[in-house]
């Protein structure tokens, strides 16, 4: 499988953005889990770990795309794998976005947190059944879902994090005056 040898930059520097990534937003949360904050972990499980899902997928598609398969067979049932159970994991996000009801999600969420993550699982998935008849295609695919993924999951990590410096201290300071208000 000498195609892959040519991937080898690629992957390195998506994988090693992805690893990066994921420790940003592991320092971003500490820093943001200090403040003291409202009952909110059915809103963090659904759009906050689903970004830490992709990071760590395209880090692991990087480094699978990296092992000594001895057939492209081996390499596309990892890959398949790997995106059956992001679809399975999508779908489940997708519902409770829906079950939620502390934020309301609009369109860009949509957008973010399910169609796109979708969509890239679905193209990994796709491209793992093709992958015997068309290598060189299905490795331009999964390249394309793990830069959707990486790009997702980075659009999605500063959109908590500008929630949640930006938006959540106004909503805490509106309750504040209100509670202040009412005990005037």
């Amino acid at each position: 499988m000498t195609e892959l040898a040519e991937w080898d930059s690629f992957y390195l520097i998506v994988g090693g953005a992805a690893g990066a990534l994921i420790g940003l937003q592991f320092v971003v949360m500490t820093l943001i889990a200090e403040r003291p904050q409202v009952q909110r972990s059915d809103v963090g499980s659904t759009f906050a770990t689903p970004t830490i899902i992709h990071f760590g997928a395209v880090l692991f598609v990087a480094a699978v795309l990296r092992l000594p398969f001895k057939t492209a067979g081996q390499l596309a049932f990892v890959i398949g794998v790997t995106g059956v159970l992001g679809v399975i994991y999508i779908c489940r996000i997708t519902w409770r976005m829906t079950a939620q009801d502390i934020y309301e999600p609009v369109f860009e969420d949509w957008l973010t947190h399910s169609v796109l993550p979708f969509a890239a699982y679905a193209t990994l998935a796709i491209a793992a059944f093709y992958s015997t008849s068309a290598f060189t295609a299905s490795l331009f695919a999964v390249g394309a879902a793990a830069l959707l993924l990486l790009f997702t999951g980075i659009h999605n990590a500063w959109d908590a994090t500008t929630y949640n410096v930006f938006t959540i201290p106004k909503i805490e300071a509106a309750a504040g005056k209100e509670i202040e208000e009412k005990s005037d």
